[in-house]
């Protein structure tokens, strides 16, 4: 892929070498030269100095022929905008924006753009560290308003069917439940096993109150 990274601070930095070392032409734009300073020594894709949103720099950068571009500078705005103009002004088909400050979350998501929240995904994420260590997220998608938990079944679920658990859960769906190392699709009538490991899709509030129906159960 031809992929063009907007801004060169830590984070597209970082993606840049990523995508460097996957085997991409990686093209990285900065409107400050001491900005590249961030990139990996051994990073040997092109660097452009210039305002991301000037079209000139866009299309020395080769936005024309790119099959992706990021924009993750520290600008909601400018994110937006760049973002925005290389899919309808350059229908580049891959465009991601990044979003630092949760507050601006709807202007990015106004231009109907794929967005990562940093900011937003990171403070959930330890969030659930703290007051769920007991289950694991294996998945998450969007910015982790949605995602898939892993969590074991202990002994007072045991011979309960998975529609006693799940039912009074509200936005809780099985993905998968495994059983001796064997794999498969849950249906509501299963009875759940010691040990069982199941894995869930559901938001944030769905995953703390399946933890405290787990945890509450009598056998």
């Amino acid at each position: 892929m031809n992929v063009i990274v907007v801004g060169c601070g830590r984070v597209g930095a970082e993606l840049a070498f990523r995508l460097f070392k996957g085997g991409h032409q990686v093209v990285v734009v900065d409107s400050n030269r001491d900005a590249f300073n961030r990139l990996h020594s051994d990073f040997r894709g092109r660097t452009l100095e210039g305002e991301g949103l000037a079209e000139n720099v866009l299309e020395r950068a080769g936005i024309k022929d790119a099959h992706g571009l990021a924009a993750v500078t520290n600008s909601d705005t400018l994110n937006a905008v760049v973002a925005h103009t290389a899919r309808t002004v350059y229908n580049v088909p891959i465009v991601v924006a990044r979003n630092y400050d949760p507050d601006l979350r709807v202007v990015i998501e106004a231009f109907g753009l794929q967005t990562v929240s940093s900011t937003y995904w990171g403070a959930q994420r330890v969030e659930e560290l703290l007051t769920n260590p007991s289950q694991k997220a294996v998945y998450s998608a969007g910015n982790g308003e949605v995602e898939v938990y892993e969590m074991i079944i202990p002994s007072a679920w045991s011979e309960h069917t998975l529609n006693e658990l799940l039912d009074p859960v509200k936005q809780c769906y099985p993905v998968a439940l495994t059983r001796a190392g064997r794999s498969s699709l849950p249906e509501a009538g299963t009875r759940l096993k010691t040990d069982d490991v199941l894995y869930v899709s559901t938001t944030f509030d769905g995953i703390g109150a399946l933890t405290a129906r787990l945890s509450g159960k009598e056998a």
